[in-house]
């Protein structure tokens, strides 16, 4: 069984809107590959895809929403804003904002409504 790491929202979060990633990689120490990266995608459909693919196997999934920044200043501050936040890491923080949780198999999303996601996610991006 493997993990699925994502960011805990609160109800009716603006990040919830934004596209999302998919990261999966080892969980242990036994294989060295690189992660594969997988979006974008809706925050349901990329959380029904992550626990598809990890459930029955020991993989880790990271499920995180992507900053479409139209130009560099835009990401410098992204940047900036990420590390005035931090202030000294620990568990607790990382408990805070994030929710790892077991998986088991549930239904992904299947690829035509996949598709309707891209659609609705390029919408967005373009009337930003």
């Amino acid at each position: 069984m493997g993990t699925l790491v994502t960011l805990d929202l609160p109800a009716g979060s603006p990040v919830a809107e934004l596209p999302w990633v998919i990261t999966i990689g080892s969980l242990g120490d036994e294989e060295d590959w690189e992660p594969v990266v997988c979006g974008p995608y809706e925050r349901a459909h990329a959380l029904a895809l992550a626990q598809a693919v990890v459930a029955d196997e020991q993989l880790m999934a990271v499920v995180e929403p992507l900053l479409p920044r139209p130009d560099a200043e835009a990401i410098r501050d992204e940047i900036d804003l990420a590390r005035a936040a931090v202030e000294t890491p620990d568990d607790e923080d990382f408990e805070d904002e994030y929710e790892t949780r077991r998986v088991r198999p549930g239904r992904p999303p299947t690829e035509a409504e996949v598709r309707e996601g891209w659609t609705r996610i390029a919408a967005r991006l373009t009337t930003v």
